[in-house]
């Protein structure tokens, strides 16, 4: 099926959008599957060593996502109505994403065989070579049904990878320091926990672009995703490297470390929400009540949780909105975020340093802390290039990373300013805003728009 381009004033393009494949739903079910099968196999090792507690927590790692993964496709898909009992019966045998993939490919491969009628228009704005374009296309079937397809991975790529990968990969990562060997197995299913936990970060940040520019046709150029791999794979590494080291010399301290943080950026969204008074949003499930829209909220905001544990979720939570999230960038939140984090980090690699073991006297120590923050300022100032140059849609911006850097340089020297002369126009506080014309622009916008994402 081929979707046409129409222009402002009515007028069919002869540019024709076709449907992209289904890249990320194959790649999330590649990852889901290679990660089930090298964990069973390490259990199976663990199992003829008689490693009963490197056994057990890798077959809880292994299990909880996997059965959350099977409970949000049947809910994203709201297969519990429906009469489909293989579907159903293969989540038992979690195996969901795999037939979800099958069913993806079938649609993408089906799609333009034949002329089917549109479900809706979509109305975006294009950036293109300095200009905004007005666009408009129509939605077919088989397009709304691979977009449902690719929303359901992409949440489901998040609970993978901080609900199951991250705590997989920190376990692995101590039980291979303490017995001072490597398993080629344990090395694999480390390496795929990586690239998991890197690709969830990735969905976290295209993610919360859509849906701040939601009126706007968002492309990422392949430099984009160059940056936003090292910088977020460099802060992963950084934060689950910090976390193991500091828990082989302060086994018990860890524990406390990882619930403060936790529990903070759990209840932070629900103190913002009973400070401004909020109520329930209403739109999460028609047939929910109270208790169920508050039992799916609370498990939302334990993902939310579980992702500002070891990296920037880079969105905010809004319990009272209609889409859950706030839309208006917080830079300051940003910031303090990182400041915070570099400066915990620091501080779990200088008690290890100073209560390590022996076994560390093989490794230069010292190299090692200047490694990691060498490595967590390296993610920082990697994102600060992709917010400089790489944004999808960092034209909108009125002040960008140099100018917000420029005033902060000007106001420490004592602002920089001679009497007479205007105060600078940009502010530290929020550094990246949409511009005045575009703003309105939009406000005279009110259309429909289906939620989408070509890029993953």
């Amino acid at each position: 099926m081929d979707t046409k381009c129409r222009l402002p004033f009515g007028q069919i393009s002869d540019t024709l959008f076709r449907i992209q494949p289904p890249f990320s739903v194959v790649l999330a079910t590649l990852l889901y599957c290679a990660e089930f099968v090298s964990a069973s196999v390490l259990c199976s090792m663990y199992h003829k060593t008689d490693d009963t507690i490197w056994l057990g927590f890798t077959i809880a790692f292994m299990l909880v996502p996997a059965i959350l993964i099977q409970m949000a496709l049947t809910f994203f898909h709201r297969d519990l109505g429906r009469d489909r009992p293989l579907v159903l019966f293969l989540h038992l045998l979690l195996l969901g994403p795999v037939i979800r993939c099958l069913e993806a490919l079938m649609v993408y491969y089906k799609a333009g065989k034949k002329e089917e009628p549109y479900v809706t228009i979509s109305r975006k704005i294009g950036l293109k070579k300095g200009h905004n374009m007005p666009m408009e296309w129509e939605i077919g079937h088989s397009e709304r049904k691979l977009a449902a397809h690719r929303n359901a991975f992409k949440r489901t790529a998040l609970i993978q990878a901080f609900l199951g990968s991250t705590p997989q990969l920190t376990l692995q990562l101590y039980a291979t320091i303490q017995e001072k060997y490597v398993l080629y197995t344990r090395l694999t299913l480390m390496v795929i926990t990586l690239v998991s936990i890197t690709y969830g970060a990735l969905v976290c940040t295209v993610l919360a672009i859509q849906i701040r520019y939601d009126n706007y046709k968002v492309r990422l150029r392949p430099g984009a995703y160059i940056c936003m791999i090292v910088w977020r794979g460099l802060e992963i590494a950084t934060r689950i490297t910090s976390l193991v080291l500091f828990s082989t010399a302060l086994t018990h301290w860890v524990i406390a470390v990882g619930l403060v943080n936790l529990l903070f950026f759990f209840i932070l969204p629900w103190a913002e929400f009973w400070a401004r008074k909020g109520t329930l949003p209403e739109n999460v499930e028609n047939n929910f009540s109270k208790l169920g829209t508050t039992v799916v909220l609370c498990m939302f905001t334990l993902l939310y949780a579980c992702i500002n544990v070891f990296c920037w979720s880079a969105v905010q939570l809004d319990l009272a909105h209609r889409e859950l999230i706030e839309k208006k960038q917080r830079w300051d939140r940003l910031a303090a975020y990182y400041s915070a984090r570099f400066a915990e980090n620091c501080l779990l690699i200088s008690l290890w340093y100073i209560y390590k073991s022996d076994f560390y006297e093989y490794v230069c120590a010292p190299l090692l802390v200047v490694q990691l923050v060498v490595c967590y300022g390296l993610a920082v100032l990697f994102m600060l290039l992709f917010y400089q140059f790489f944004h999808p849609c960092k034209r909108l911006f009125k002040y960008n990373v140099h100018d917000c850097l420029h005033c902060v340089c000007l106001k420490g020297r004592g602002g920089g300013r001679r009497p007479g002369e205007p105060p600078n126009s940009c502010s530290t506080n929020a550094t990246m805003v949409l511009a005045p014309d575009i703003t309105s622009q939009l406000a005279d916008r009110e259309t429909d728009i289906l939620d989408t994402m070509d890029a993953a």
